[in-house]
């Protein structure tokens, strides 16, 4: 019985995913175009509603070409593990009071953990398409995840040291007083953003699938479903993303300032979701408005600007907070 609920659990998840991931590219495609003063989608359905569809539509009909010299193995099994990454992260992630699939007393560090195993399915995807392009791809975004994997993490730690706890439904109801985190922790908010930005490899930090220079990255051998899975998992990666900020940073489901246990459920699910796409929205604004970094200069960046910054934020946190506490 418990087998036949937790595959109940992950069919449903993956029907909420995969509908959150149809609306962000529309969001997307809509965001770009009010950018650069344009339409955007407004013919497949009312309001261009059904573009996302016809999309989904076309790659599942597409023919899977696989070249013949690459590992067909690690090929095949490089988009699947890319996605599943992202999507078992939101098995921790409560968005609302009794509203998550399972609370863990370590739930960051599972997520964490989840998303530094992203890595091992982008050089998979290079390395066994058998392609310079790909290969050159994969090595960017490992060095890349790698880089700003360590000041994503170091940035969170003040949060961790000032609730003393990783469990993340606890860590939303201690800024049920309406204090969030970020007002304590505004350059960690801004330096998680900037990390998981370039963790998801997204404009203006998108090296890995340059198209000037790399056609399309580590996955320009792939198409059909295999290249729509390494495409929802870079959606699903934003939304995990955008997830863990409002839990650490925003309050979760919280609203300030009003008693919340007045408040019902459907109503906190609503405020949940209106924060994640508020963070989504900035990272698409990111991508329509920023210029691609150079190689060099993004990992600069990541090295010798967020990490210092993560460190200082780190210690001076400890630092009060050890103050307060004698």
């Amino acid at each position: 019985m418990d087998v036949i609920l937790g595959l109940l659990y992950v069919v449903i998840l993956f029907s909420l995913v995969a509908v959150q991931v149809l609306i962000l590219v529309f969001m997307e495609r809509k965001v770009s175009a009010w950018i650069q003063s344009r339409i955007g989608p407004n013919r497949v359905g009312p309001w261009g509603l059904l573009q996302t569809t016809a999309d989904i539509i076309k790659l599942i009909t597409k023919e899977n070409i696989r070249n013949i010299q690459s590992d067909k193995v690690i090929f095949f099994l490089a988009p699947i593990l890319a996605f599943v990454a992202p999507f078992a992260g939101f098995v921790t992630i409560p968005v609302a009071e009794n509203l998550g699939i399972q609370d863990l007393n370590m739930g960051a560090v599972y997520v964490f953990a989840l998303g530094s195993s992203m890595v091992f399915s982008v050089i998979w995807a290079g390395y066994g398409s058998n392609n310079r392009y790909a290969l050159i791809g994969a090595m960017r975004s490992a060095a890349q995840m790698i880089s700003y994997e360590i000041p994503l993490v170091t940035s969170v730690l003040g949060v961790f040291l000032i609730a003393g706890t990783l469990s993340m439904r606890e860590i939303v109801a201690l800024q049920e007083s309406g204090t969030w985190y970020v007002i304590y922790q505004p350059l960690g908010f801004i330096l998680f953003l900037v990390a998981a930005t370039a963790e998801a490899n997204r404009a203006p930090f998108d090296l890995p699938e340059a198209e000037s220079e790399l056609v399309a990255g580590f996955h320009t051998e792939y198409s059909g479903m295999k290249f729509a899975f390494f495409f929802l998992a870079e959606y699903t990666e934003m939304l995990v993303a955008c997830s863990l900020m409002t839990v650490l940073f925003l309050g979760g489901w919280l609203i300030p300032f009003v008693d919340n246990s007045q408040i019902p459920w459907w109503i906190h699910i609503f405020v949940f979701i209106f924060k994640v796409y508020s963070m989504i929205f900035l990272m698409m604004w990111f991508r329509w408005t920023f210029p691609r970094l150079r190689v060099d200069h993004l990992m600069q960046f990541g090295w010798k600007v967020l990490l210092p910054f993560a460190l200082v934020n780190l210690v001076v946190t400890g630092a009060v907070a050890l103050w307060l506490k004698s």
